[in-house]
C-alpha cells in the first residue's frame, strides 16, 4: 500500500499496534513524527523513526517540539539498520528515499507501506522566524495526518 489509509469510518481500517515513521536523516521529519505520536497514543502503539542514513539532531525541530510541549532533545538519530525491531504492522516514509528504503526493507514482508511527502523544512533559507515556520508547518501537517491515519479522538468531553 502507498497511500493514506482509510479512517475508522473505512469498514478496512484497523489501528495498526506498531509504526516506524521514516525519513532521510532521522534528524528532523520522523522523529517529530514518532514524537507527536507517542504524544497522542502512548504506550497503544509502539512508535519508532529510523533514517536511510543517520544524521544530527536539527535545533530548530527541537524549538518546533517544544512550542507544544514535547521534548526530543534526546533523541539519537538512527538508521533502520539500528532498530531493536522490525516487525512493524505500518512504515510511513517521508521521504522520497525513505520509501525506496522501507520498500527495500519490507520486501519479504507483510507490512503496509505509506508514502506521506513531506517538504524538508532544512532546505528553507531567511531569518530564524521563518525557519521556525517551515518546521511548525511539518509539524503540523504531520500531526494532522498522523491524528487522521491513526483515528484519534480526544478523550473526555470536548
Amino acid at each position: 500500500m502507498t497511500q493514506d489509509m482509510p479512517g475508522a469510518s473505512g469498514a478496512a481500517h484497523k489501528r495498526p499496534q506498531s509504526v516506524l515513521f521514516a525519513c532521510s536523516l532521522n534528524a528532523v521529519r520522523s522523529p517529530i513524527a514518532e514524537a507527536l505520536a507517542r504524544q497522542l497514543f502512548g504506550r497503544d502503539i509502539y512508535i519508532a523513526s529510523a533514517g536511510v542514513r543517520a544524521g544530527e539532531l536539527d535545533g530548530f525541530a527541537i524549538a518546533a517540539m517544544d512550542e507544544l510541549g514535547i521534548d526530543i532533545s534526546k533523541h539519537k538519530p538512527h538508521t533502520f539498520e539500528d532498530l531493536e525491531d522490525s516487525s512493524f504492522d505500518l512504515i510511513v516514509s517521508l521521504s522520497p528515499e525513505a520509501h525506496h528504503r522501507a520498500l527495500e526493507f519490507t520486501r519479504t514482508m507483510a507490512v503496509d507501506v505509506v508514502y506521506w511527502p513531506t517538504i524538508d523544512p532544512t532546505a528553507m533559507q531567511g531569518p530564524r522566524e521563518t525557519m521556525l515556520d517551515a518546521y511548525r508547518q511539518v509539524r503540523d501537517g504531520l500531526q494532522t495526518r498522523i491524528k487522521t491515519l491513526l483515528d484519534w479522538r480526544p478523550m473526555g468531553p470536548f
